[in-house]
């Protein structure tokens, strides 16, 4: 039998969970994939604790179960339709459902009772991946680009990989010298909050919407004056500074709620391609993944500001846009399982290389 393994991912979106069922030998083969949307419910009880609020712990824990159910019910479904047992799989591999990141203060939360996935499940899983990264100094974050550079590497061509979820991250993969890669800032995430607060919608389709307005120049400057575009890497991010409540102090009376998403698109813009230009000039390639690959208007601003590099979404090379980061973590649990790194100090900043992961026996 093959190794088999599976990835689950909940991103900074909230939209639900990403599952893969991937074959994981000399190149990562997947072999099917599901999304399983989140309950409003789910949804809104993971948001609510991205702030502090009353008896947290509690609902934490209780999340952390509603969560786990989901998964395993992803997993269930995923299984049946390729007609797999659990007995079929090595390991899942878990990121959880991160409400706070903080290595500033030495800790980053991923909600998910991984036992209790197990229990479920009947497959072991692997889970908690970046509290040994941020135990050692690091920023916990991101932790894509060991795969990015196992995957998607090219010994001739100066390639970047930009994940734009709800946070937008990048790997730069050079072709001499170290990889590195750090977090630009919003990626969707004040995008989908914006839409869902004045149309009802849980993102703006294809950009359209930010593409009916105009950008307002002088709330585009006040927002890239946050410290964090300027502070060089390795640095992270998440829902802990980019919020509704940030995106308030900088609103003005009488601006259109259309312009204010058009100028949200420039942020998300302005920050990947300002990370770009600033850490990755010699750039030739540039691929994208995550939901915001496929908001057109954004990507059609990427190839304005970055008419220097071809841009493309990363099925050009073989891993659908919608799977990598679900599939990354899948190979992360490999890499657990095999006494192997999975982090690079270089991106996170920790004091070395360390086995990431917690492993939860079936």
């Amino acid at each position: 039998m093959p190794a088999l393994y599976i990835g689950i991912m909940s991103g900074t979106s909230l939209d639900g969970v990403d599952t893969v069922l991937v074959e994981l030998d000399d190149t990562p083969r997947q072999l099917a994939c599901l999304h399983l949307p989140f309950s409003e419910q789910l949804r809104a009880d993971l948001l609510a604790l991205n702030a502090a609020g009353d008896n947290e712990l509690e609902r934490s824990a209780l999340a952390a179960n509603q969560l786990a159910h989901a998964y395993a019910v992803s997993v269930y479904q995923l299984l049946q339709a390729v007609r797999l047992s659990a007995n079929d799989i090595q390991v899942i591999g878990c990121h959880g459902q991160t409400v706070r990141h903080r290595p500033d203060l030495g800790f980053t939360v991923q909600l998910v009772n991984s036992a209790l996935l197990a229990e479920l499940s009947g497959i072991a899983v692997i889970s908690d991946f970046r509290s040994r990264d941020i135990a050692a100094g690091g920023q916990g974050a991101p932790l894509v680009p060991a795969f990015h550079a196992a995957v998607f590497s090219h010994p001739g061509i100066h390639r970047v990989i930009v994940n734009i979820g709800g946070i937008s991250n990048l790997t730069d993969l050079p072709i001499d010298g170290k990889i590195t890669g750090f977090d630009c800032g919003p990626g969707n995430v004040l995008l989908d909050a914006w839409a869902n607060l004045h149309l009802g919608l849980p993102y703006d389709r294809d950009g359209a919407w930010a593409d009916s307005g105009r950008p307002i120049p002088q709330l585009l400057e006040k927002m890239l004056a946050e410290h964090y575009f300027s502070a060089l890497p390795p640095k992270s991010t998440g829902r802990d500074l980019f919020n509704a409540a940030w995106l308030r102090t900088f609103l003005s009376p009488g601006q259109a709620p259309a312009d204010i998403q058009a100028t949200l698109l420039e942020l998300t813009v302005h920050g990947i391609a300002d990370a770009i230009t600033t850490h990755c000039p010699e750039t030739r390639e540039i691929y994208l993944c995550g939901g915001g690959a496929h908001n057109g208007a954004l990507v059609r601003r990427l190839r304005q500001r970055l008419p220097a590099a071809s841009i493309d979404m990363t099925d050009a090379l073989g891993i659908s846009s919608d799977w990598v980061e679900a599939l990354a973590f899948a190979w992360l649990a490999q890499q657990t399982l095999k006494g192997k790194p999975g982090n690079l100090p270089e991106v996170t900043g920790a004091r070395g290389m360390r086995i990431l992961g917690a492993i939860y026996p079936a």
